[in-house]
């Protein structure tokens, strides 16, 4: 009397194992690790070198006087906050807060802190070292203020001095040039229209916009040099103030046009990155024929 139930018993454990077996895969979702470098633990980090395939960020800001209405630490907030939000897009880690950059010319502004060059170049070349030490065999640094814009370029040319095992990337865009709603400004250098208004989606709780035009940010001309002739006092000469522009007429939409903007183009750059397998070999090809220059063929 119980030969049939247990038959019919079997008969439904079997069908569920066979059916279980031939069911397709359920794909399987990684876990979501942080991209913040200081966030991750020791084992994670190795996971995220691994999910980035090498490719690390370092948003390179600084700490300066932004007018009478924006915080010392704009270009780092601002740059953080594009960085951060690409790398959730397209996975890559991004380092603490970088601040050691070119800002000689606001050391009359109160909250600056302006180091040598020695120091720049020196913390920046160790800092990439052992960014890639630990496996960032691709480090982007993410330009976010004006005043690295020779300063980069050229810490990038110094990497062929020697042989490293890595490459570094510098991306150097912060604001598109067209779309979006129109400026209500012409002059837009320095905590004005458009930095003003990016600070309003990264960090509004700093944002004083009405203290904006308690200072003037409009051009002084107080050289007559001809426009092909560099010297290094040309910005206090035009901006002692340290402002340029009027950050008054910041608006959240042109915020958040710029912002998605940089963003993208942040992400697309991390992608290019990540499928660049050229740099590194053509490196180390000069590497090598940088010891045997008369053996180089024309």
């Amino acid at each position: 009397m119980t030969t049939r139930p247990r038959l019919t018993i079997l008969a439904v454990l079997l069908t569920i194992l066979i059916t279980s077996h031939l069911a397709p895969a359920q794909s399987v979702t990684p876990p979501k690790l942080s991209v913040h470098w200081e966030e991750l633990t020791a084992a994670d980090f190795r996971e995220g070198i691994h999910r980035s395939q090498g490719t690390c960020l370092l948003p390179f800001g600084i700490l300066e006087k932004h007018g009478p209405h924006l915080p010392l630490g704009t270009d780092l907030l601002d740059v953080r906050y594009a960085a951060l939000h690409a790398a959730e897009k397209e996975y890559a880690i991004v380092f603490p807060e970088y601040y050691f950059g070119q800002i000689a010319e606001a050391r009359h502004q109160p909250g600056t802190m302006a180091y040598s060059r020695e120091i720049q170049l020196a913390l920046l070349q160790e800092t990439t070292d052992e960014m890639a030490r630990n496996g960032c065999k691709k480090v982007i640094i993410v330009n976010g203020h004006g005043g690295n814009e020779s300063l980069l370029p050229y810490f990038a040319q110094t990497q062929l001095d020697k042989p490293h095992d890595y490459v570094v990337y510098v991306f150097d865009e912060r604001t598109p040039d067209k779309g979006g709603p129109p400026k209500k400004t012409t002059i837009d250098m320095h905590a004005g229209e458009s930095e003003t208004s990016k600070m309003m989606i990264s960090r509004p709780d700093t944002v004083h916009l009405d203290r904006a035009p308690s200072e003037s940010g409009a051009d002084q001309h107080r050289q007559n040099l001809p426009e092909d002739v560099y010297t290094g006092i040309w910005w206090y000469a035009r901006f002692p103030n340290h402002y340029s522009g009027d950050g008054s007429a910041a608006t959240l939409e042109l915020g958040k046009f710029q912002m998605d903007w940089w963003i993208d183009a942040v992400v697309k750059t991390i992608r290019a990155v990540k499928a660049d397998d050229v740099s590194l070999k053509l490196q180390n090809e000069f590497y090598e024929k940088s010891k045997h220059p008369l053996d180089t063929q024309p």
